[in-house]
């Protein structure tokens, strides 16, 4: 059965990524090793002071929010999605999925001018139904019992 879905991380989980990113115990990389080691130290280490300094995750989740979400048990795992219906007279679904490491927020920007289209200097006929899933193990879609190859995971919007 198909149910809404809205996005609300606990403020407690929040605090305890805070915490964990704040905490985190960083190692010394060896002084060359610049990004052939994995991510550049000193670059991770401003994205950390970004996230607990600058960055607003109850401003991305309003963003998240401001879409129809559900949850769809779907090949006995819950999978998240967005819903969009589009305006215009029979518009056709359009299925946006992502990729690894990818998220449904890399769409958020497109789905209303597909939805929409008459809103952005288009036409209400070139409308569509935008369904943007997160994938099986993604964002708030449940997790498959063990991982699955891209076969198994292109079919995993099928219902």
């Amino acid at each position: 059965m198909i149910h809404p879905f809205r996005i609300d991380v606990p403020d407690k989980t929040l605090e305890q990524i805070r915490t964990q990113v704040a905490n985190y115990p960083w190692h010394e990389m060896p002084d060359d090793g610049g990004w052939a080691y994995g991510t550049h130290l000193g670059y991770m280490k401003e994205l950390c002071a970004y996230w607990l300094n600058e960055f607003d995750w109850r401003k991305q989740e309003a963003a998240i929010n401001r879409f129809s979400h559900f949850i769809a048990p779907v090949q006995g795992i819950d999978l998240h999605f967005i819903q969009e219906k589009g305006d215009g007279p029979s518009p056709l679904p359009l299925i946006i999925s992502h990729g690894w490491p990818g998220s449904i927020v890399e769409f958020l920007d497109i789905i209303q001018p597909l939805a929409h289209p008459q809103r952005f200097g288009g036409s209400a006929d070139d409308a569509f139904d935008v369904i943007v899933p997160s994938l099986p193990g993604f964002g708030f879609s449940g997790r498959p019992a063990r991982p699955i190859g891209p076969r198994k995971m292109a079919t995993s919007s099928t219902v």
